[in-house]
């Protein structure tokens, strides 16, 4: 069983009551392969709250300003992610941050298991493009 979505469930069903530093580093990354590559929505959600917790629609708008329009995220892929990612434990609720604001709105932050897993992926993805260049490279033999 993935070891990720059996914390997740713990959690869910009131199994333990241990916080995200209590896990074992061995139950976080026994098998990083069950979720890489991480899908283009996963990505882009990842990366909007790298740098800052956001609610869904700050969400959506900061995977438009990063990919500069290209990558649109609608609301259905984005909370049927965020719920995936909730029960796996990559992502977290946070408080709003400040009382002033809709009660209604929930703020997403990455957990630390998050965060290395997108700092993974990204190395992952690096190794990919300069395995790319390389292939890409004119030949003399070819030219």
């Amino acid at each position: 069983m993935n070891p990720f979505h059996r914390r997740g469930n713990y959690r869910k069903e009131g199994l333990t009551n241990q916080s995200e530093s209590d896990i074992p580093e061995t139950d976080m990354m026994d098998d990083w392969n069950q979720f890489l590559p991480l899908s283009p929505a996963v990505l882009h959600i990842l990366l909007a709250l790298s740098s800052e917790d956001r609610h869904g629609y700050g969400i959506m708008q900061e995977v438009a300003r990063q990919s500069e329009g290209q990558y649109k995220l609608g609301p259905g892929t984005l909370y049927e992610n965020l719920q995936k990612l909730l029960e796996q434990g990559i992502v977290k609720e946070s408080p709003p941050r400040s009382s002033a604001e809709d009660s209604r709105r929930r703020y997403y932050r990455l957990t630390r298991f998050g965060r290395r897993l997108l700092s993974t992926e990204v190395t992952r993805l690096e190794s990919v493009v300069r395995a790319a260049r390389l292939h890409l490279r004119p030949h003399p033999e070819r030219a």
